[in-house]
């Protein structure tokens, strides 16, 4: 699902991800979310890949993903500047 609580009001989003829980346990499948809304993320995911520009920094529980200080730093803005430069090795 791509930002399926995009554009929801508060009482939507949790209705909605209750009841993609529901069928997701209900039918034994896993689902694949794409979010922004980390009180949607941190509240329904079992597992998080967390992604800087494609690349991946971070992955494992709520709990690991929440405490990675590399996830603080992209998402709270602190230190961590995206440079074309130095990607995949390149020379500055």
């Amino acid at each position: 699902m791509d930002e399926p609580t995009a554009g929801m009001a508060p009482r939507e989003r949790v209705d909605l991800m209750r009841l993609t829980a529901q069928i997701a346990r209900e039918k034994s499948i896993g689902v694949l979310f794409t979010e922004h809304d980390m009180d949607v993320v941190f509240e329904h995911a079992d597992r998080i890949i967390v992604l800087n520009r494609g690349t991946l920094i971070a992955e494992g529980s709520p709990a690991e993903v929440r405490g990675n200080p590399q996830v603080q730093a992209v998402y709270l803005g602190e230190g961590l500047v995206y440079d074309a430069r130095h990607r995949d090795g390149a020379s500055a």
